[in-house]
């Protein structure tokens, strides 16, 4: 019988008690404990999609959402501060293109 993963046993040096390791057969890493960084914990929250863009709206610059953000959440990590610039980016150029974004841009400043 061939089980889809590996236990590991080790008697502890100072005691006599055990610790087990449980493998998986498809992953190649142990098990996460914390998922800081990790894309699924980096997602913004629908509240905070919400409050980014309550910001946006009110013209608050995207420093001053980081660090609202940032205070709000000491796990708050780079990929966090990734997801709330491309969120603003992503509704400010409402569906353009980059090369689009430029050129209304320079249109607006004359």
């Amino acid at each position: 019988m061939c089980l889809p993963f590996k236990i590991k046993g080790e008697q502890l040096v100072t005691s006599e008690n055990w610790q087990l390791f449980v493998y998986n057969g498809r992953h190649n890493h142990k098990i996460v404990v914390y998922h800081h960084g990790h894309a699924q914990a980096a997602r913004l929250t629908e509240e905070q999609l919400q409050q980014t863009e309550q910001f946006r709206k009110s013209h608050l610059p995207p420093r001053n959402i980081l660090r609202f953000f940032q205070e709000q959440d000491i796990c708050f990590s780079s990929v966090n501060k990734k997801n709330v610039f491309m969120y603003i980016k992503k509704n400010r150029m409402q569906g353009r293109n980059t090369v689009e974004e430029v050129l209304c841009l320079s249109a607006q400043r004359g």
